[in-house]
């Protein structure tokens, strides 16, 4: 589930909060430049119309062999898909109840919705027909792929990770967790998860089904999105109060530093010797992974907190819902990496 909270006062507008921005590392306001600017890392190069979707967008997932974008739309009970050669919706999947992550299936050339009722739905490449369909009860969110075996791994309901089979379509295992997961990263058997209603980090592992750590975010809470680096010794953790990204330790659960970030963050992206936020304020956040240092902002439209980041073909593709126009998918081109 996803919730919308109220913005955050920006580094000393209040009296009252100045130990918790100072805890959460506020600095000065970055650069902030849009996707024209030369300076920026990202260089907007197209806009995709979603002319038929209303209401909030969640997150994203690409068919490579094809090029084809998956957008699931929350608000609209569907998802479309996009062929990125003609920049075109070429199909949709409708009369979802809740659409909120995807995960695309190469060996299986199936698609995997997951979704606010709890369904876990398996669609066809060809004609997007449903093929099979698991109930975790309520609240299907994030999806992930384990590397290992390709199984399915989904957060789900009052606190849960299901692993699913794709090949049978059948559901082999669940893990219990104190709180609803939100952002989770895997590495081998174990998974990182944030769990913001509890206001914490929690170390699992997925083959022995247990909790291995519990790490507390203490004066930062709200942590949704989550990116891992690609050796799986650090997590790079967004807050939404205060609006902050932190560095931690996955072996100890140290946190290396802490800054502050732009507000409403839903995606989260590691990318060369970046890290690139996606924020609901309307920008994409853009920092260096090692030093925490905040490099600009690159502005979007309000209500843009959900994307994905594509390193093989260089591009971050960022979800702008309709509000000051149609909505659309943002095709930005990522330029060299953070030194």
């Amino acid at each position: 589930m996803i919730r919308r909270f109220p913005a955050v006062p920006r580094c000393g507008a209040l009296a009252a909060l100045t130990l918790v921005l100072t805890a959460a590392g506020c600095s000065a306001a970055p650069t902030e430049v849009d996707g024209s600017d030369p300076r920026s890392p990202l260089h907007l190069t197209r806009l995709i119309q979603l002319s038929q979707v209303r209401g909030r967008i969640d997150h994203l997932a690409i068919d490579l062999a094809r090029r084809h974008l998956f957008v699931a739309e929350y608000g609209n009970g569907s998802v479309d898909e996009i062929d990125l050669t003609s920049a075109r919706v070429v199909g949709r999947i409708e009369r979802l109840h809740g659409p909120q992550d995807l995960a695309w299936l190469p060996g299986q050339h199936e698609l995997v919705v997951a979704s606010g009722d709890g369904s876990v739905r398996f669609f066809a490449e060809t004609d997007r027909r449903e093929l099979a369909r698991i109930n975790l009860g309520a609240d299907a969110d994030n999806v992930r792929v384990d590397g290992r075996n390709g199984h399915v791994v989904v957060g789900y309901g009052d606190g849960g990770l299901a692993t699913i089979d794709p090949v049978s379509h059948r559901l082999i295992g669940r893990l219990l967790l104190p709180g609803h997961p939100e952002g989770f990263r895997l590495n081998g058997s174990r998974a990182l998860v944030n769990v913001p209603d509890k206001g914490a980090i929690l170390a699992v592992d997925l083959d022995r089904n247990r909790i291995t750590a519990t790490w507390g975010t203490g004066l930062r809470r709200l942590n949704f999105p989550m990116a891992m680096t690609a050796a799986g010794d650090r997590i790079m953790v967004a807050y939404r109060f205060p609006a902050a990204v932190s560095a931690v330790d996955t072996g100890t659960g140290r946190v290396a530093f802490t800054r502050s970030a732009c507000g409403d963050a839903d995606d989260l992206f590691l990318e060369g010797g970046r890290v690139l936020a996606i924020c609901g304020d309307g920008h994409v956040d853009v920092s260096n992974a090692t030093t925490g240092h905040s490099e600009m902002r690159i502005a979007t439209a309000p209500g843009a907190r959900t994307g994905l980041l594509v390193p093989e073909l260089r591009t971050l593709f960022v979800a702008v819902p309709a509000r000051q126009g149609p909505a659309s998918v943002w095709v930005f081109a990522v330029k060299g990496s953070a030194s």
